[in-house]
């Protein structure tokens, strides 16, 4: 049987005439960009998060951009930050003008690790971006505690992450501001690109609102230089229709991933850690090889099979080429995140997927791992 990573074509069938509905309303009124339907979705996202303003955006890069370029983190500051996440992170930072420090990773949730933090903090350090890989919360108590003694500013890249909860909060509210992105394979997707803000601080929303429209509060009056990142109204409609389903797809990915847990427990796969602060969000469910030859073996049956998967991630962060053209760049030695590249590897554990469809993701790897 054919089992895809994320099956986005099922989504839309089950809510085809709300969809649909949608986009023949934007299309008919010609209300393409800002509008209702932005507004609508920044205050519904604000409320889910629970914080007071939320600021749409173009995508979830551009959302760590105007965070930080709002906080005035730029040229001469560092900002620490994990080696094991998608590019996005460390583009953003360098596109301020910022230098990225890395810490090395817990293993089995893949965050990074806190109790790494103090020690790579310099006179040079503004700014800490923890980030809720594949829809796990960092444990952010300890973190937020040494950020405020070192009086450092700690922004969320929450890309991967809504929904998820630390300790009774979700993911969004638990720093200074928050990224989101709404690429279409997050848990909550738009048709295409999309992002948002979320924070409690009335100046920086409305700074990054500014940004994010050419640096203007008053149409044709600049009074800094942003940039153009504007959500559309349809994305902002799209997302409306899905979000009141978002906490049942998270449940059901939870309870793919707890089969998975049981299915493969005491194979030479390492399983993901649920830590018990509270509740990820299964933005992917990874596990890791012992080698990456076993990965390459066990990914290629799955393919055989027609079964997707894919790498998370085949290369670290530290070790990009492009990290090398920043000025003074020393890469570091970070052990458990090094581990990973090219070992750590998802399964299907998308909304709406089947014990029948995880029972055969489970026979293949068992197959593969015993050959």
């Amino acid at each position: 049987m054919g089992i895809p990573l994320l099956d986005l074509k099922a989504q839309y069938a089950g809510l085809k005439d709300e969809l649909d509905a949608v986009w023949h309303d934007v299309m008919g009124n010609a209300g393409f960009i800002g509008g209702p339907k932005v507004k609508a979705l920044e205050e519904q996202i604000a409320t889910y998060c629970g914080t007071e303003y939320a600021v749409a955006c173009a995508n979830g890069t551009d959302a760590l951009f105007l965070i930080m370029a709002s906080l005035d983190i730029g040229m001469g500051d560092e900002v620490i930050t994990t080696p094991f996440t998608f590019f996005a992170t460390v583009e953003a930072i360098a596109h301020v003008g910022a230098t990225p420090v890395f810490i090395d990773i817990e293993p089995g949730t893949y965050n990074m690790d806190v109790a790494k933090l103090e020690a790579a903090i310099t006179p040079k350090t503004k700014a800490i971006m923890p980030v809720h890989i594949f829809g796990q919360c960092v444990d952010m108590d300890p973190l937020l505690e040494i950020a405020q003694r070192h009086g450092l500013i700690v922004v969320e890249d929450a890309c991967q992450a809504i929904g998820a909860t630390y300790k009774g909060k979700r993911a969004g509210s638990l720093a200074r501001a928050a990224a989101f992105s709404f690429f279409p394979s997050k848990n909550l997707g738009c048709a295409g690109d999309g992002g948002i803000i979320t924070t409690d601080d009335v100046d920086l929303a409305a700074k990054c609102r500014k940004l994010a429209q050419h640096g203007t509060s008053k149409k044709y009056y600049h009074d800094a230089f942003g940039t153009n990142s504007r959500l559309d109204s349809l994305q902002a409609a799209i997302l409306s229709v899905k979000l009141p389903h978002l906490d049942d797809w998270n449940a059901q990915r939870r309870a793919a991933g707890s089969y998975y847990d049981e299915a493969l427990a005491g194979t030479d796969l390492a399983l993901p850690v649920a830590r018990e602060f509270g509740d990820a969000v299964y933005h992917l469910y990874i596990v890791k090889a012992a080698d990456a030859d076993q990965a390459t073996k066990v990914m290629a049956a799955l393919g055989e099979a027609g079964i997707g998967t894919a790498l998370y991630y085949p290369l670290c962060l530290h070790e990009q080429e492009a990290l090398a053209t920043l000025p003074g760049y020393v890469r570091p030695s970070l052990p458990e995140a090094e581990s990973c590249n090219s070992r750590t590897f998802a399964l299907p554990a998308f909304p709406g997927i089947t014990r029948e469809q995880q029972d055969e993701v489970v026979r293949v790897v068992k197959e593969a791992l015993a050959r």
